[in-house]
């Protein structure tokens, strides 16, 4: 799911909202939670969060680069 970076427009804290991509479709309206401002705006897209279940599964290969380890990604 989608983390979404917000700052309050009043007391400029940098917050975070995870949301489905459905939900900032129809319009987030992220509240701040320090002063509960209303007046936020989207400052970044920070990431997708995902379980670790699915690093798991590609837990035999530790290196960096995968198959082109040795071909100076990671030298």
């Amino acid at each position: 799911m989608p983390i979404y970076g917000y700052q309050c427009d009043q007391c400029k804290t940098i917050f975070e909202i995870q949301a489905s991509f459905r939900e900032k479709d129809l319009g987030l309206k992220p509240i701040c939670p320090k002063c509960q401002s209303k007046e936020t705006r989207q400052v970044l897209n920070v990431g997708i969060n995902m379980s670790s279940s699915s690093f798991e599964n590609n837990s035999s290969s530790s290196s960096c680069c995968g198959s082109n380890a040795g071909s100076g990604c990671c030298d």
